[in-house]
């Protein structure tokens, strides 16, 4: 094959470093985005943080200066002239005071000045390092272990309860069984635990089954229930029947079958409600009372209030630092200079004005999607749930002139402050259901009508799918009894066998 040059015209789309940088900050998420400006602001001296509450991000592009600051920059620094002088002043006089004339050659500085107090701060290690003294939550392990410290025990049994506490998930309940743990120290140490028996791993299991949580290190539901159980007054109403029920008809409450409890337990319907409250009385899960769970906090990137019966949205000041050119930088700057420290100067405002310019990008496009996302949600704001319009992205897209990308990522882990909550701006997105006036409902609101159903209905009667959906059909949705029990299952709606509650 000949091989020959050709010239060929057509056009592709490049992304400059500037655009990859706005899409990049586009779909940060709040905190995402304070780090990210916390590394550019480290990274480039150009930048800083303004103190001003009417200074938005890339709005000064430091070549300009207030009259008035000047003024008082210059009223700031003969001030500090001044207390500084008078603090050298006063300091040289009052050394001037401390010092001798004259000091004998033989004679050292501590002889003639006091040392210095030692620090109140405690020492610290030459291994020390930042973060050693920070305080750490409790774990249900180090709950245990202290409980343990303080029980009389022989140095096996003491081996045998670690080794327990140790096995113990976070919610409370033992993965070890007796059996496992014995042939473990057989295994281990044979001398000291060659003729053990399970009977000796149990005895010590009931006394660490015995520790504050109630019903920790049990091996399942029934022995939960039981050992909470079994801690309670002895004169409890009910007790021993519902140690009974836990211990052999668990399955059954579980089913909610109520009649073959009755007719197993020889109770009555309202003394079986009585054994129930007790039992709903215990925790299922007791180390989830002292496990510490971690707090995720959101700080939502728009706010939504209603002024003068209008629903106004303004971007949360509080969600980054607000951003400006340093001047004092600025100002170094010379156009003809090509030295070293001018064009490091150059290149990072130029960086700077690119990253401030991507910011004001990302919030007038954040402004103006959560602008008519709540324009076109407004009756959700005043109504609920019930009331959500089906809405897709490509609606939003369509209204701002944008494409589907760009506002999938201006929704995606963004948050929005309503009067209603706090809610993702995904969560504004739903699909399509028809009504039987040719209409379209949110799948959102069917939701929260599914919901609102089932909380009125008759515990003794919960309502099934198919009768769920034929009260929806007679309020004009036609929903498919399958998509009854998709949305029922997505809210964590159990079916109707399972909520049938005694009256």
């Amino acid at each position: 094959m000949k091989q020959s040059l050709q010239l060929k015209i057509g056009q592709q789309l490049t992304m400059t470093p500037q655009l990859q940088q706005a899409i990049r900050l586009l779909q940060l998420s709040t905190l995402d985005l304070q780090q990210e400006i916390q590394q550019a602001l480290e990274s480039n001296p150009l930048l800083e943080v303004s103190e001003e509450d009417n200074d938005l991000p890339g709005s000064d592009d430091g070549n300009t200066e207030n009259d008035n600051s000047e003024r008082a920059d210059a009223s700031d620094s003969s001030d500090t002239s001044e207390r500084e002088e008078s603090y050298e002043d006063s300091a040289e006089d009052s050394w001037s005071d401390d010092i001798p004339s004259e000091l004998t050659t033989d004679s050292s500085w501590d002889d003639t000045f006091q040392a210095t107090p030692a620090s109140s701060a405690p020492a610290r290690d030459d291994d020390w390092e930042p973060g050693d003294n920070d305080t750490r939550d409790e774990t249900l392990q180090d709950h245990l272990i202290w409980q343990l410290n303080l029980t009389p025990m022989s140095d096996n049994d003491r081996l045998v309860a670690e080794a327990i506490i140790d096995g113990i998930e976070p919610d409370g309940y033992l993965t070890l069984s007796t059996e496992e743990l014995l042939e473990q120290f057989q295994q281990q140490q044979p001398d000291a635990f060659g003729e053990a028996d399970l009977d000796e791993i149990e005895a010590v299991l009931h006394r660490v089954q015995q520790f504050d949580p109630p019903g920790v290190a049990a091996r399942d539901l029934s022995e939960c229930l039981a050992i909470q159980l079994r801690q309670l007054d002895p004169d409890t109403p009910w007790l021993n029947e519902a140690l009974k029920l836990v211990e052999e008809y668990l399955q059954l409450l579980g089913n909610h079958d109520y009649k073959t409890l009755l007719r197993r337990m020889r109770v009555r319907e309202d003394q079986l409600q009585a054994i129930i409250r007790l039992i709903q009385s215990l925790n299922p899960k007791p180390g989830a009372m002292i496990n510490p769970s971690q707090s995720e906090y959101v700080i939502p990137d728009v706010v939504v209030t209603k002024v003068k019966g209008e629903w106004v949205v303004n971007l949360n000041p509080d969600a980054a630092p607000k951003l400006r050119i340093n001047a004092q930088y600025a100002d170094l700057i010379r156009r003809a200079d090509n030295s070293a420290d001018n064009n490091f100067l150059k290149n990072h405002l130029q960086e700077a004005r690119w990253f401030l310019k991507s910011l004001l990008s990302r919030n007038d496009t954040l402004l103006k999607v959560a602008t008519e996302i709540v324009a076109r949600q407004s009756d959700f704001l005043e109504h609920g749930e019930e009331a959500m319009k089906p809405m897709v992205l490509h609606d939003i897209a369509e209204a701002v002139g944008m494409h589907e990308s760009t506002i999938s990522r201006v929704t995606t882990q963004k948050y929005m402050h309503t009067p209603r909550g706090i809610f993702e701006l995904k969560y504004f997105f739903s699909s399509h259901v028809s009504t039987s006036d040719g209409g379209a409902a949110s799948s959102t609101a069917i939701r929260a009508l599914i919901k609102k159903l089932v909380a009125a209905e008759n515990p003794a009667k919960p309502l099934s799918d198919n009768k769920i959906a034929q009260l929806l059909d007679e309020q004009g949705i036609n929903v498919a009894r399958r998509t009854i029990a998709k949305y029922r299952e997505a809210m964590a709606i159990p079916p109707s066998n399972e909520r049938k509650r005694l009256v």
